[in-house]
């Protein structure tokens, strides 16, 4: 298979949701991260993501609408939390998982009795759904367990030959996967922290339960222990403990900081101090390290504040 490099224009739209029509792959960019889009409503066009990615068949699929009235037609009920949550915060950065509707196939869910709803916020994203005039299920459009892809050269890395097209937005703002938030089970539940803030969700719908629920199959993706990870070893290490760290891994070694960096380093990559910035810039930098040979990467570690929430999950899952 060759995978088409599109043009975010009209042209590029057009072919990307005639390939979609015919039960194609095409990775597009959200806000979040690149996402891998196929009919949401078949089967067959779903179970060819998780062929594409080696994905496991129990680990479900988001779902990408244009907004809460085509996100209400596949949700059965579609609660009253989740109509002004998405009010609040659509089109954006938030996942809202809520109980399924019979059209909603189990390869989407895993076979779960609930499914993850979200409206992108990113124009080419808007504008491919609307094109399509269908919901698209869409991970993330990376190999397994890999890095999330925030640019479509980080998609063709990983995917290239294994799917239909990629649609090149540029880089994607936020650079960290999309808040879960489960309204299926009495009290809401934050499956995965992200840019749309705990504060935020618990203004609107009060306080949350954290972490996948007891029992039962997962209810969203990002719930397996190991997630988001390089190819080679990571580990988080605070600032003082960098080099002693770093002195213990296997060469070449790279490192990911918010000041100067380590002298013992191979390779190294500063980011911002700011958790935005720093999000926005993450997932390019552990590539880029990667690219450059690192067989470990050390992540100087993250401020325990409310801020830094999502980005020290996202650590924590790729460090295993």
């Amino acid at each position: 298979m060759r995978t088409e490099h599109l043009d975010p224009d009209d042209a590029g739209i057009a072919r990307a949701a005639a390939l979609l029509r015919g039960g194609g792959l095409v990775a597009f960019p959200t806000e979040t991260v690149y996402g891998l889009g196929a009919l949401a409503l078949d089967g067959l066009a779903v179970r060819a993501i998780y062929a594409a990615k080696g994905r496991p068949a129990t680990n479900p699929v988001i779902v990408h609408v244009p907004g809460a009235a085509e996100a209400a037609a596949l949700a059965s009920p579609w609660p009253e939390a989740a109509a002004r949550l998405a009010a609040r915060h659509w089109p954006g950065p938030l996942t809202l998982v809520v109980p399924r509707a019979r059209a909603v196939p189990d390869e989407v869910t895993a076979g779960g009795g609930t499914v993850g709803l979200r409206a992108p916020a990113h124009p080419v994203a808007q504008a491919l759904l609307r094109a399509l005039g269908a919901p698209l299920a869409a991970p993330s459009a990376n190999a397994s367990e890999h890095v999330s892809p925030t640019t479509a050269a980080h998609v063709l890395a990983d995917l290239d030959g294994r799917i239909d097209a990629v649609i090149d937005g540029g880089p994607c703002p936020v650079g960290i996967e999309s808040t879960v938030l489960s309204l299926a089970h009495g009290v809401p539940r934050l499956l995965r922290p992200g840019a749309v803030s705990r504060d935020a969700l618990e203004a609107e719908v009060g306080p949350l339960a954290s972490g996948p629920p007891p029992s039962g199959p997962p209810a969203s993706p990002g719930q397996h222990p190991r997630h988001y990870a390089p190819a080679g070893i990571l580990a988080v290490a605070a600032r003082g403990a960098l080099e002693e760290t770093l002195a213990r891994l296997p060469a070449p070694r790279g490192a990911i900081v918010r000041g100067p960096p380590p002298r013992d380093a191979d390779a190294a990559v500063s980011l911002p101090g700011e958790p935005g910035e720093f999000a926005r810039g993450l997932y390019a930098a552990l590539r880029s390290l990667e690219e450059r040979g690192c067989r470990s990467i050390v992540v100087e570690a993250l401020p325990e504040s409310a801020a830094w929430e999502a980005i020290r999950d996202r650590l924590a899952r790729a460090a295993g």
